[in-house]
């Protein structure tokens, strides 16, 4: 079983080579990392580069790429396009098209997995279970120390009706099969910000995917994320989140409610 792991990023020289070498020490050894650039120009490309091969391009991408199998998990190489894009569902959408793994995970350019057997637990689970997706927990961490637990997003077994309470997954920790996106479609674009909630809530409470939760950290995030770095990117997202709300049915004003205070908990428990 393959994994595609996608990650996209923008001007993040900071963090970026931490979620390389985060996907590159992964036990679990068929991985590919697909790396959508923006355009960046504070040198994370340079970054970037140091861990790709030069051999080959893809075309009218001008990007390099490695195109030879993978004999360990240290000789991982990721593929990498690098022009300007219309935001980082757009992005994430091209990294989806791109992919040849029979799953498809994300893995933003802030964030780390918890350790090294997070693919490893995940294949094993989608693999014995046969389920069409899984996910897990996520911690938000200080920036510059990720052993300090900012926020500890808990999440729990999947069943119908969750989502009108407000639930949802952690999107960094829902791993999907491919076949689903090609089914189902992928992020919708006109959401700028909650792309992720309408596509869970397209799959998961629209289509009824099968999936399975995973009751362990997959996913440390650095805080600071788009839809939490100003109060009209946190009035923004609510305004999608209720748009995908009401545009499948699932729920109305009191789910969006719900949800937003769902997240308080998770200030205080932390361990």
């Amino acid at each position: 079983m393959k994994f595609s792991i996608i990650t996209a990023v923008f001007n993040n020289s900071s963090f970026i080579e931490f979620c390389l070498r985060s996907v590159m020490s992964q036990t679990y050894p068929h991985i590919e990392h697909i790396i959508i650039d923006g355009g960046s120009t504070d040198g994370t490309l340079d970054i970037i580069l140091r861990f790709t091969s030069s051999s080959s391009r893809i075309g009218a991408y001008d990007s390099l790429y490695a195109d030879h199998p993978i004999t360990d998990h240290l000789s991982r190489v990721p593929r990498l396009i690098s022009e300007p894009d219309n935001g980082i569902y757009d992005a994430l959408n091209k990294g989806i098209r791109m992919a040849t793994g029979e799953i498809i995970g994300f893995l933003h350019a802030d964030d780390l997995y918890a350790d090294e057997s997070v693919i490893e637990k995940v294949s094993e689970v989608m693999s014995q279970s046969n389920r069409e997706s899984c996910y897990g927990d996520l911690i938000y961490v200080n920036k510059n120390n990720t052993e300090k637990i900012i926020r500890h997003w808990r999440s729990c077994p999947y069943q119908q009706g969750l989502f009108q309470k407000g639930w949802m997954p952690p999107h960094p920790t829902f791993f999907v099969k491919r076949r689903v996106y090609e089914k189902y479609g992928l992020f919708n674009t006109d959401f700028r910000i909650a792309a992720d909630y309408e596509l869970m809530l397209r799959f998961l409470g629209k289509h009824r995917i099968s999936t399975f939760y995973i009751p362990e950290v997959l996913i440390k995030m650095r805080v600071g994320g788009a839809s939490n770095r100003s109060i009209p990117n946190l009035i923004r997202k609510s305004s999608e989140d209720y748009r995908a709300i009401r545009m499948h049915g699932i729920g109305r004003f009191p789910t969006l409610f719900r949800k937003n205070l769902s997240k308080i908990p998770q200030f205080f428990k932390k361990q």
